[in-house]
């Protein structure tokens, strides 16, 4: 890397473009460099909102970023501290995530999954050269350096990274993502370079079939799966994968770390160095077809996510609950989230069964569906100086960000779904102010899931909670309602989800005659299922006393 400039200061090197994404203390905005006129992306974080071990961590991810210089990672260019704010400007990648590429592909064979794995494990290898363990290798960080086609796959977020010596192995502390934890690190033993082959076999075996290895409902027969190295290949899907595929697959997911491939030995098994003669090259529709099940599913729960992370208004642990139609309020979980034990205490609880639960094959491939599994949604803050992206940015947690542009026929169907979403939005309300809660339960998906006052910081699942106000307070103690929608802010999650964000202001007559208002937030998510959009997640946060009348403080 070239040495530091003589100013200090960003803005005497670069100019400040367009924002690309927002984060809770940071956010990230494309730059030209002074000098060369270069594109660079610039992660702009508020250090006055870090404590000392935030800090701490931010220095550490930027001397591991500082010291990668690789064509397959995104390299870090800059690092400037000035008083209050903290600049790292990493390369643009403007291609979006390589999941999200592989899925708009015309064709896509087990040829092209070796390609992808290679560079991924070249990416790693070179981590692991130099001493460094990433911890959280997963679909969010394998970005593309451009759209253009044949584009370099790069990895992205060294916010867990840590360094160690040599083959060293050491409890480093839990980190990482449920879906792609190794088995060491869930039996919380020493781990070290390992644990990033296990996530790469983990990765390996979606990009062949477009679902992962390891799958439960339940968080705790997820990890018992994991620990287990409880996998299999199910027909008909993997009988056209080739038998050297699966040979790599497991020795990349072999429980014992000592006998688990290593990175180097890796590409140089066959079906990576000799793809051409070993791997098939037959187009694989049925893996694009549950890869693009497997991202809907991503982004959309990592909109849920950031709607309870936003607020911080929930707890992470509940009560369970259960009515007679289902309704329930419980403990929640997600496969897909970035966990890290300096930010959250991980409850060992014992299974009752003395066997280990096989992954469910109809879970796994069905597991993609967008709202298979409402009730994992994970509780949990994510590491403090992480990005709390706007749900169109969750694609990459480490804020190096590729900036999108749409042409103006894509931005007409883009601006006709916001409308839709709003439209919807609307007519819910609507639905909740005259008290028809037939016409709600028609609006909302059966398993709506959601977090309110009301629950007492619980996530709350079903429609029983719901019908309670329709039953007993919706329209019982006034005369006339009116809601406006202020501000309503619409982010679109594919073609099939949305997430809108407004203040909702609600006017009504209680019936004495008085006039009263009330104001909350509210964020929903929604799901268009056969042509019909329907509300599956709701947060609203309230300035309005709990189980008071007021329409807006409810629903």
């Amino acid at each position: 890397m070239a040495a530091p400039a003589a100013c200090t200061r960003f803005s005497d090197n670069y100019d400040l473009k367009e924002e690309l994404g927002k984060g809770a203390f940071s956010v990230v905005r494309r730059c030209v460099q002074k000098s060369t006129g270069l594109e660079f992306a610039a992660k702009i974080i508020n250090t006055k909102k870090l404590s000392a071990r935030d800090f701490q961590k931010l220095e550490r991810e930027a001397r591991i970023c500082r010291k990668l210089q690789h064509p397959n990672i995104v390299r870090l260019h800059d690092s400037i501290q000035e008083e209050n704010f903290h600049y790292l400007v990493f390369d643009l990648v403007t291609g979006g995530e390589l999941f999200e590429d592989i899925v708009a592909r015309e064709f896509y064979s087990e040829a092209d999954a070796s390609h992808c794995i290679q560079q991924i494990l070249e990416s790693v290898n070179h981590c692991h050269t130099n001493g460094v363990v990433h911890r959280d290798l997963k679909p969010e960080n394998l970005l593309l350096a451009s759209k253009a086609k044949g584009a370099a796959v790069k990895l992205a977020d060294f916010g867990l990274a840590i360094e160690v010596q040599g083959e060293q192995h050491a409890w480093f502390g839990f980190a990482g993502t449920p879906g792609y934890l190794s088995p060491e690190v869930l039996k919380k033993e020493p781990y070290g370079k390992p644990v990033d082959i296990w996530a790469c076999g983990v990765i390996l075996y979606i990009l062949l079939v477009g679902y992962p290895p390891f799958w439960d409902e339940d968080q705790h027969r997820l990890y018992a799966q994991i620990k287990a190295g409880a996998y299999d290949y199910p027909s008909p899907e993997w009988d056209t994968v080739t038998p050297e595929a699966k040979n790599l697959i497991n020795q990349m997911l072999t429980v014992n770390p000592s006998k688990r491939i290593t990175a180097s030995e890796a590409l140089k098994h066959p079906w990576i160095c000799q793809r051409e003669r070993v791997a098939s090259v037959v187009h694989r529709q049925e893996t694009v077809d549950c890869l693009k099940k497997f991202n809907a599913r991503r982004k959309l729960k990592g909109a849920i996510l950031t709607t309870m992370l936003a607020t911080r208004n929930f707890s992470s642990r509940s009560i369970i609950t259960k009515k007679g139609d289902g309704s329930q309020v419980k403990e929640s979980t997600d496969s897909s989230t970035t966990l890290e034990d300096d930010d959250i205490k991980v409850q060992q609880q014992k299974s009752g069964s003395n066997g280990i639960p096989s992954p469910s094959i109809r879970n796994r491939r069905l597991g993609t569906r967008l709202m298979s599994n409402q009730q994992e949604l994970l509780t949990v803050q994510q590491k403090r100086h992480d990005d709390l992206k706007s749900p169109e940015h969750l694609s990459n947690d480490s804020g190096e960000i590729g900036y999108q542009r749409l042409d103006c026929g894509e931005q007409d169907n883009a601006e006709a779904r916001r409308q839709e979403v709003i439209k919807m939005t609307e007519q819910l309300l609507e639905a909740i102010n005259v008290g028809d809660y037939e016409a709600y339960t028609k609006i909302c998906d059966p398993h709506l899931t959601a977090f309110e006052p009301e629950a007492l910081g619980n996530l709350v699942e079903g429609m029983d909670f719901h019908k309670f106000y329709f039953d007993n307070v919706v329209g019982k103690n006034c005369k006339a309602v009116n809601t406006t929608i202020l501000n309503p802010t619409v982010h679109l999650l594919g073609d099939d989800a949305a997430c809108i964000a407004y203040a909702r202001l609600t006017q009504y007559m209680d019936k004495q005659g008085a006039a009263h208002s009330s104001q909350c937030e509210e964020t929903r998510i929604w799901h268009k299922r056969d042509n019909k959009w329907q509300n599956v997640h709701f947060h609203r946060s309230s300035n309005s006393p709990p189980f008071t009348f007021a329409p807006s403080a409810h629903k």
